[in-house]
């Protein structure tokens, strides 16, 4: 299963940004703008706030289990979670944890 997720992460990672270089190269390099198309129409707010809803609560579980278990390099998925989308974030945090002689607890 640690494979599917490092794949999911390559995935998650390559694609969304293919869109958003595509989306800056078409529009400009101007984040702002981007957060403003985001927000066109009802479908793509609910969109955008169920994302962010569920990026949030990944990034709590990640603060919490890295406070239980000082495995700090687990952090590194909540950069990839505001950086780049819970789709690499997620099975980011779902690869680093299911490593070899990982705790059950």
């Amino acid at each position: 299963m640690r494979h599917v997720f490092l794949g999911l992460t390559i995935w998650g990672a390559i694609h969304p940004m293919y869109y958003f270089i595509t989306w800056f190269r078409a529009e400009g390099w101007n984040l702002g703008d981007m957060v403003q198309a985001w927000h066109v129409n009802a479908a793509s707010s609910g969109l955008v706030w169920d994302l962010t809803i569920a990026a949030t609560a990944l990034s709590l579980w990640i603060i919490a289990e890295v406070i239980r278990n000082r495995k700090f390099f687990h952090l590194v998925a909540i950069a990839a979670t505001f950086g780049i989308g819970v789709s690499c974030g997620l099975p980011l945090y779902l690869y680093l944890r299911s490593a070899p002689g990982r705790d059950p607890r």
